[in-house]
């Protein structure tokens, strides 16, 4: 898990309900926004509460510096905290940075490899009406993160900053661009041999023959490039400061201009790794270059048509006044009818205005600006294979956590009929809807979230096994692997499973549907079956037969139930969990059922997706 903090440099990013706005919109994506919330406000409808918080801030007239904290939680790919989870965590967060009483809008984000929260929160008090900033912020968050991590489980992360400031936005830089930084290509091709110069000439040298150069600006040194893009040195390497370079070479000695063409210099180049990308890059340029083009000339045409409009208003209002200059009158009905000419010449004016700056966003919309790596992810959303290949190959994949189902080797990239892409995030995972499962794809696998009845597992399935075929491998929790058996069985899908005890319950439940009349004692042929399958089998025959027994299913999904009871089966402790008119039983460990025992018949509880158990009020405990 990691916290970030947002800075609102600009007055026009700490516009609160531009801010909100962005958190709000689905951009034309099914899956983006999940929950928006408003916290401390009188209003739930966050856009009741914009309204409010806006108020809020106008009433501090004081401060001069932004009044919106935008803070960004981010979780590890594959972790799918639940809800109640998230709003926790989001409570602590904002209660550990003094926030805890300050108007605050929340939005959790899917469209991207990690699941996160955007919170947008009021700075201003709201009945004190002073302006609060947390003191070292970055230093708080690590801390709660470290604590929230331990607390629900999840994924540690490194909270001690490793790079300075101009490091990180440089790595941003390349990140979010997908190219290369100068301050990152010197680093990788150059630092070296400059650590190793042991004087200013040979220092100088190095720098020349890689198209650099060493000047001076203020107290220190910066390196600039052929384009006159420039980094600080000691950003590059602290050794490469002023005063550490004085110290080991002596005084500062500028170099001589050189007229060597250098081996070798500086290009934005894509960043990635084992893939040829030179015929991308090359139509990417060309297409930027051509937009570019397109761009300057259709607003060149804009602006001329609104000096025409211009220039045809101020006529007309030339005319009017020589009109009423003509129509002579008292003094006051002249001043009133130019009063009224002039209001008429600046509104026409102001509606060309608005006209022309309506036209110069529609020309950007139509001729956008991409970034490398956005350019990469609209060719792939349209099905550009080599496209997709080359966004993977940007950066080194995490290890995928959670629900997934992947096989050994890929039969078809394609998606099956009916099945379409909902967005391509910055890493090449494609994400899905199959009915009302998401499935991210990110090319070695198939990550399931969200999946919370059969007929969406089934879905997954008939994914997998269009691109992987018919043997398939299935990882995560016990709770996962018994809900893909049984939707499998259900669904009667020609799936294999490789874990041999998984394919014995898909083959034994295919039985227990051919033939619903059987009972447990028919399960006998069936040894490898688990105890909730065995348990589920043996309620349903008495069911079938007319007994007043309730359905009995597999746990599904996440979310509140409430204690129906545990069944000890061998050495298995099920615990029976009341859905609605159905019994839903979930496989735990003994740690989970000592707990439950402390729980009386219908006590309300959580389950989350990883299967893990929460009676409401209490303490969080875990399940398998």
């Amino acid at each position: 898990m990691i916290a970030k903090h947002v800075p609102m440099k600009m007055l026009k990013k700490s516009d609160f309900a531009g801010l909100v706005a962005y958190l709000a919109d689905p951009q034309d994506k099914l899956e983006r926004v999940g929950y928006v919330k408003a916290s401390n406000c009188q209003s739930d409808d966050p856009r009741d509460a914009v309204l409010e918080i806006q108020a809020k801030q106008a009433q501090n007239q004081r401060a001069v510096s932004d009044k919106t904290y935008h803070l960004i939680l981010s979780f590890r790919a594959g972790e799918n905290p639940p809800p109640e989870v998230l709003e926790a965590i989001e409570a602590r967060v904002c209660d550990g940075l003094g926030y805890g009483e300050h108007q605050r809008v929340s939005a959790v984000h899917h469209d991207t490899d990690h699941l996160h929260i955007h919170i947008a929160i009021n700075k201003i008090h709201p009945r004190r009406l002073t302006l609060h900033t947390p003191y070292n912020d970055h230093k708080t968050l690590g801390n709660l993160c470290e604590v929230l991590e331990a607390e629900y489980g999840l994924a540690h992360d490194n909270h001690q900053a490793q790079k300075r400031g101009a490091e990180n936005r440089a790595a941003d830089m390349e990140h979010a661009a997908g190219l290369e930084s100068l301050l990152g290509w010197i680093q990788r091709e150059c630092l070296g041999d400059l650590l190793s110069a042991q004087s200013w000439p040979a220092l100088h040298r190095v720098l020349s023959e890689n198209g650099l150069s060493l000047q001076e600006r203020g107290n220190g040194l910066i390196i600039t490039d052929l384009t006159r893009t420039c980094v600080k040195a000691s950003s590059v390497d602290r050794d490469l400061s002023r005063p550490k370079l004085e110290a080991r070479l002596g005084p500062f000695e500028a170099g001589s201009q050189r007229n060597d063409p250098p081996l070798r210099q500086y290009q934005a180049r894509p960043l990635t790794a084992g893939v040829n990308t030179a015929a991308l890059f090359g139509r990417y340029q060309a297409e930027q270059q051509a937009h570019a083009e397109a761009r300057t000339l259709a607003w060149v045409k804009a602006r001329e048509k609104k000096n025409r409009l211009i220039e045809g208003a101020k006529s007309s209002g030339r005319l009017k006044r020589s009109a009423i200059r003509l129509m002579g009158g008292g003094h006051m009905q002249q001043k009133a009818l130019y009063a009224l000419a002039s209001r008429g010449l600046r509104e026409d004016v102001q509606r060309i205005q608005k006209q022309y700056r309506a036209e110069r966003q529609a020309i950007y919309d139509g001729y956008p600006r991409r970034a490398w790596s956005d350019w990469l992810r609209q060719q792939a959303t349209a099905g550009d294979a080599e496209a997709l290949v080359a966004l993977r190959a940007r950066v080194a994949r995490e290890a995928v956590s959670g629900d997934t189902l992947s096989g050994p080797a890929l039969q078809d990239s394609a998606p099956p009929s009916g099945v379409a892409p909902d967005s391509v995030t910055r890493q090449g995972t494609i994400i899905y809807r199959a009915g009302s499962a998401v499935v991210r794809d990110d090319g070695e696998r198939l990550h399931v979230s969200r999946a919370l009845q059969p007929e969406d597992l089934a879905a997954a399935l008939r994914l997998a096994v269009h691109r992987y075929g018919e043997r398939l491998s299935v990882n995560g929790s016990e709770a996962f692997k018994a809900r893909m058996v049984q939707a499998a069985a259900e669904a009667k899908l020609g799936v294999r499973f490789d874990d041999e005890v998984m394919e014995q319950r898909r083959r034994a439940l295919l039985r227990a549907v051919a033939e619903p009349a059987r009972g447990l004692a028919d399960f006998a042929e069936s040894p490898p079956s688990s105890a909730a399958d065995r348990y589920i089998a043996e309620r349903e025959s008495k069911r079938r037969l007319g007994m007043d027994v309730p359905l009995h299913r597999h746990w599904q999904g996440e979310g509140l139930a409430s204690y129906a009871g545990s069944r000890q089966i061998g050495d298995q402790t099920l615990a029976l969990l009341r859905r609605g008119e159905e019994i839903q039983v979930l496989p735990v460990d003994a740690a989970t059922a000592r707990r439950l025992k402390r729980l009386g018949m219908g006590d309300p509880l959580t389950v989350t997706a990883n299967g893990s158990i929460r009676p409401l009020g209490q303490t969080r405990s875990r399940g398998r």
